[in-house]
């Protein structure tokens, strides 16, 4: 048995976590220095998509694990633009990065322990229709 719902959760986690995979991308951008007018395009596309996302998920995601808000919003509002993370001191830079780690891994958590329950429904499912249970 398949539950739709958590099929499209999973998705949607999955889009959420790619996207600051790529926020990821736009901190060593900053790092190194070297980032186009089009870079800073799409890291402002990619911050928009992680904040609709998240607020998305936040209302679907029950229990705990999820990264607080106030954090995702601090890691978002202390990343205004590449160039602004470039001219950033070095510490300041790292634990920017300190904290998208931390959220990252929040996320994977929870995508994980969705795909647990996904995986458990499935064996279920597996062995009713085996035993023809329904």
């Amino acid at each position: 048995m398949r539950n739709k719902k958590l099929d499209q959760l999973i998705l949607e986690l999955e889009t959420h976590v790619e996207c600051w995979k790529e926020f990821n991308h736009y901190l060593s951008l900053a790092r190194s220095k070297t980032f186009t007018p089009e870079d800073e395009t799409q890291f402002l596309e990619v911050k928009s998509n992680i904040a609709q996302g998240f607020e998305l998920l936040m209302s679907q995601v029950a229990g705990g694990g999820a990264p607080p808000r106030e954090e995702v919003h601090a890691i978002l509002t202390n990343a205004p633009s590449i160039r602004y993370m470039s001219e950033l001191a070095d510490n300041s830079l790292r634990g920017l990065e300190n904290q998208w780690h931390k959220t990252f891994l929040d996320w994977q958590g929870i995508l994980g322990q969705l795909k647990v329950k996904q995986k458990e429904l499935e064996e279920k499912s597996f062995w009713s229709s085996l035993f023809g249970r329904k």
